[in-house]
């Protein structure tokens, strides 16, 4: 196997890999003995059929395809690793030759890691402002407290009201005919939270348990399901069961249940403490992204489209992960939202660059200041970037 390297423009390169006759010529056997079980020819058991006699059959580029995909993997990882290109980006591969008795060549195309000049980086200054915790926001953390804390009472003697949980039966229909995801049994929907399209939840309002009813809603102009965009809909709803939160009561005997304090007055104090430890911490990170965007103003540097893709493509996994860590799909996420996935992908575009270039420029800083870190301070600061991006570390360092 040999290759060579092209440098294109906007940071892009080319590899030619080409192997040999007889490397090609090895991968087709390779194949030929993989897949000569699943192949009927007349006259032999399956499996048994020379492979003269399969090429002649089936024509003699029959196991072309399988051969450059045997080779071309193996071959491209050897080529990259030797090239000591900074690759940045998945390859786009081209196949040039691919012929018998003759050596089989393709390209792979590639970003690679961008050259950064750096301009005034030093003596940068931001405004630091004073952190305050207004009543407000303790309250909202002591009802989120109460909220984790309440208890679901069933009620039958009136009926919904916006912020119960309603469980329901339903089943959609578009010019009469039931749609594809349109139906659901004794789900749980909590009225006002919007997690339904329209004015869907607002219609139930009013109704009772064992009350059938008709709900009507217009799917959004960029819904999900291109074939139900901007169409009206029927929805036959069933109410089976209404439940309220019960909230503790805000008193002594709640600190004590959820903190280490025996007063309210104590536990209030102790979570103004926590907010503003977060506001400060929050507070120190947003200065450092501010001055970072300072930095990436005064650089210079050509981002590959490729490596934008690679990092909306990984951003989208992340949340994928999160997503199904939280038991549910990407399709429901979608449906539930009326997002679709070009909108989805085209949303993250910004905060992919946004690392990109961040990335970029602390790594040129580093370089141009010799910084080094142990494994230790290095192995830290990815954790807390990680925890930032809400990724997981060894997607980081990737």
């Amino acid at each position: 196997m040999s290759f060579k390297v092209e440098k294109l423009e906007k940071s892009m390169a080319k590899l030619t890999i080409e192997a040999s006759a007889e490397e090609f010529e090895k991968a087709i056997e390779t194949v030929y003995h993989k897949n000569k079980g699943k192949m009927d020819v007349q006259g032999f058991r399956k499996g048994k059929a020379p492979r003269a006699i399969i090429e002649k059959m089936y024509g003699a580029s029959v196991f072309y395809e399988d051969a450059a995909n045997e080779i071309i993997p193996d071959a491209y990882e050897k080529a990259a690793n030797e090239s000591e290109l900074d690759i940045v980006s998945r390859p786009e591969i081209d196949i040039v030759q691919i012929e018998k008795g003759k050596p089989f060549i393709f390209t792979a195309e590639l970003a690679v890691k961008p050259e950064v000049t750096l301009g005034d980086y030093k003596g940068i200054e931001v405004e630091i402002e004073e952190v305050e915790v207004t009543e407000e926001e303790i309250m909202n953390k002591i009802d989120h407290e109460r909220e984790h804390n309440s208890r679901m009472i069933t009620v039958d003697d009136r009926a919904i009201q916006d912020g119960d949980i309603a469980t329901i039966d339903f089943e959609g229909f578009v010019d009469g005919e039931a749609f594809e995801g349109g139906k659901g049994e004794d789900h749980a929907l909590t009225i006002g939270s919007h997690s339904f399209i329209d004015n869907f939840e607002e219609q139930l309002i009013g109704k009772k348990i064992g009350d059938d009813v008709e709900v009507n809603v217009t799917f959004p102009e960029n819904y999900q399901a291109k074939e139900l965009e901007g169409k009206p809909a029927l929805f036959k709803v069933t109410i089976k069961e209404i439940k309220v939160k019960e909230l503790p009561e805000l008193d002594d005997d709640f600190a004590q249940d959820v903190s280490e304090f025996d007063t309210l007055k104590e536990y209030k104090e102790s979570v103004k403490n926590s907010i503003k430890e977060s506001k400060e911490k929050d507070a120190k990170v947003a200065k450092e992204n501010e001055v970072v965007d300072k930095i990436i103003e005064n650089a210079t540097m050509e981002i590959p489209d490729p490596m934008i893709d690679f990092q909306v493509n990984q951003m989208a996994e992340e949340f994928t992960q999160r997503l199904q860590s939280q038991g549910l799909s990407v399709q429901q996420y979608f449906q539930f939202t009326g997002m679709d996935a070009n909108k989805f992908l085209a949303d993250l575009k910004p905060q992919a660059l946004k690392r990109i270039h961040s990335r970029l420029v602390l790594e040129a800083i580093a370089k141009a200041e010799s910084i080094t870190a142990s494994d230790e301070e290095l192995n830290e600061e990815i954790n807390k970037m990680a925890a930032m991006y809400q990724m997981e570390a060894d997607k980081l360092i990737e």
